[in-house]
């Protein structure tokens, strides 16, 4: 067992590796008699499911917990209500996450649980009926609702064939055809010890912690095969405009611009960008669009992390005869960035924003755990937490223009509105 303590705080996680590959991290708080917990799969999620096979891992995480060898449904339900435990899986486009948080007295008695439903699942057959029928009524829900069309919209014209152009619900027709054999399947390749990282935090003690994990996952074998890694398509950058027509008085506008993945020295400074156009009542977008202008009832930007190419996205809620001048205004306050730098004002008053908005987001035992999983996971490593507030620190008002001008001057745009909106653009 290789064991690194964390050196930036004293606060730092402990960090290390079992013999058969599961990355352990260990996070004292005692703030509060809990312990949380998040369990990675690094490599599954979206960037893993062949285009025939979308939905594959997020129908896996609603049955997961449905039965195993040797227990049943209820019977998982009643050992973590029975103690008033929270458990939940959930998976992303980069990874798979399974949650639980527990009072400290019994968090091994849930982690031996969770490592039952890991490593031996049984995915029934009418529970896996049920998830499918209950996904493809989500992802219907989902197409009436303007907002999601106009996301989905933007998101399949900037990724095309690539994973990260479908919902990782999946579509109505891919998980029809999913079947128990393939969550099978998929299990047996991907639920594997050298696939995991485990990270805890809470009232722990350390040697206690290390003792739990090694009883519960220690005995689990690494198999002989290796982890098949997807080949994923070459992204270029193809602007286009697309429109769908629906019958309301209001137009959901995006304006969207293929970007950096979170490994990017890029990564910073486009986060300082989102923040700077689309955080809160105080961002540009909102001072300019909606306050000044009276064109948004709505208006934000988004950058999500991701390991490959990301997507910057600019949008706007607004009146339907409001449309054209919303997608021109939007471009103009994305594209003026390239040609104009920010004040010192701005730029100090958004890092300030950005940077409390971190410390706020991990301030449970949940939070952290999650952080410093989903760094290890994403191969940035649990330092990363303080390197990611050093680097937003020394980003410059001419880095911010220099990388507004690499990424942020050939938007895909997409609308949602009523037809004379449509055919008017």
């Amino acid at each position: 067992m290789q064991k690194v303590q964390g050196t930036n705080s004293q606060r730092s996680p402990h960090y290390l590796k079992l013999n058969n590959g599961i990355t352990v991290i260990l996070g004292e708080n005692p703030a509060a008699d809990l312990i949380s917990g998040r369990i990675f799969l690094k490599n599954a999620g979206g960037l893993w499911e062949p285009r025939e096979k979308t939905g594959l891992f997020h129908l896996l995480t609603t049955v997961i917990t449905k039965g195993t060898d040797n227990l049943s449904s209820v019977e998982i339900a009643e050992a973590v209500e029975s103690i008033g435990a929270i458990l939940g899986a959930n998976a992303t486009a980069d990874y798979l996450v399974i949650g639980v948080k527990t009072v400290s007295s019994d968090f091994q008695e849930m982690l031996a649980l969770v490592g039952e439903i890991l490593r031996v699942p049984i995915f029934p057959e009418a529970e896996v009926a049920l998830e499918k029928k209950l996904i493809r009524q989500s992802i219907r829900s989902q197409q009436e609702q303007p907002l999601n069309i106009a996301f989905n919209q933007l998101r399949a014209a900037m990724y095309e064939e690539h994973p990260y152009g479908t919902s990782i619900l999946g579509k109505e027709e891919t998980v029809k055809n999913l079947t128990r054999e393939d969550l099978q399947s998929y299990h047996q390749n991907y639920f594997r010890p050298d696939n995991l990282i485990i990270s805890l935090s809470g009232v722990l003690n350390i040697d206690q912690a290390v003792s739990w994990v090694e009883k519960t996952f220690g005995d689990w074998p690494i198999p002989d095969d290796y982890l098949i890694i997807p080949t994923l398509p070459n992204l270029e950058v193809c602007p286009c405009e697309k429109f769908t027509f629906q019958e309301t008085q209001q137009s959901i506008v995006m304006l969207g611009y293929l970007t950096a993945g979170v490994h990017s020295p890029d990564y910073p400074v486009l986060k300082l960008l989102s923040t700077y156009l689309g955080s809160g009542l105080s961002s540009r977008l909102s001072i300019e669009l909606r306050e000044k202008q009276g064109l948004a009832y709505e208006v934000s930007a988004i950058y999500p992390t991701h390991l490959n190419p990301s997507q910057f996205v600019v949008y706007m809620g607004t009146a339907a005869h409001n449309t054209s001048i919303a997608i021109e205004q939007l471009r103009q306050e994305t594209e003026r960035l390239s040609c104009q730098e920010l004040t010192p004002k701005e730029l100090q008053s958004t890092k300030n924003k950005l940077l409390g908005q971190y410390a706020l987001s991990k301030q449970t035992n949940s939070e952290i755990a999650n952080l410093y999983g989903r760094y290890e996971t994403l191969g940035l490593g649990i330092e990363f937490d303080w390197k990611f507030k050093n680097q937003i620190n020394q980003v410059t008002s001419k880095m911010i223009q220099t990388v507004s001008n690499k990424y942020l001057l050939s938007s895909y745009i997409s609308v949602v509105g009523p037809n004379t909106v449509v055919s008017n653009n």
